[in-house]
């Protein structure tokens, strides 16, 4: 860490009381719009693979919706992502992909590559605190990911655990749950605000990792802080320094 970054973001005594840090992953720790835009473009050339990945996960959202508004059963992001998937190809002009095409891209989701500094930052992180996922991927997705990238968790949770998506409550509390810790004992580490927000409001502590390229170099995203998180961190490396790890 050099001097002056040292000077705006100080090393903070670890807490006592600090145990588990719990990560969202896609955007947080894995760089979802870069992974899938060029799994796009290398299996249908000339398709504008930026478009086509940002137009995938703002389907994901309302995916969701119809399945905590009970218009859907309990559902998989898998299953959402491929019906999503589904509905996206024929406005790309990829209504001609078949089925195996169909499943392999699908799966683009298990493949996704880490950001740069998400592998060395949570081996530090891990030295000091139990690591886990807080996602709203399914457990084999999770691990496909992790075992493929390298990510060193300790334990892999997801909504699919809690049957719960996030912003629901049994997500936050969950994790504590599993570990046997009072909420304010974990810290959901993320790059998103409202979900850090619903996690304050379970009694979680918050880190905000700055992941300005998260929807592509074309569309950077605001990294301001905002009131209410703990840390606010330019990369999990950063967190780590200022975890003290």
């Amino acid at each position: 860490m050099n001097p002056s970054a040292a000077a705006a973001h100080p090393v903070r005594p670890p807490s006592t009381d600090l145990q588990v840090l719990a990560f969202d992953i896609f955007g947080t720790v894995v760089d979802w719009h870069g992974s899938i835009r060029a799994e796009v473009e290398a299996l249908a050339p000339g398709v504008d693979g930026d478009a086509f990945a940002n137009a995938w996960r703002a389907g994901y959202k309302p995916a969701m919706a119809r399945v905590m508004s009970g218009e859907l059963g309990w559902t998989r992001i898998d299953e959402l992502h491929r019906l999503i998937l589904d509905e996206l190809l024929p406005r790309f002009g990829l209504a001609q992909l078949d089925e195996p095409a169909r499943q392999h891209l699908n799966r683009a989701w298990h493949r996704l590559n880490p950001w740069p500094d998400s592998v060395p930052g949570l081996h530090r992180l891990k030295q000091r605190y139990t690591l886990c996922t807080l996602s709203n991927g399914n457990l084999g997705l999770l691990t496909d990911m992790a075992k493929r990238a390298g990510l060193p968790w300790d334990c892999i949770l997801s909504a699919e655990v809690f049957r719960a998506y996030k912003p629901d409550p049994a997500t936050y509390l969950g994790v504590a749950r599993v570990f046997d810790v009072a909420p304010h004992q974990v810290m959901l580490v993320a790059t998103h605000h409202d979900d850090l927000a619903a996690a304050r409001q379970c009694g979680l502590r918050t880190a905000y990792i700055e992941r300005p390229l998260e929807h592509g170099a074309a569309h950077p995203k605001d990294s301001t802080p905002q009131p209410g998180n703990e840390l606010h961190c330019a990369s999990l490396l950063a967190l780590a320094d200022q975890l003290g790890c």
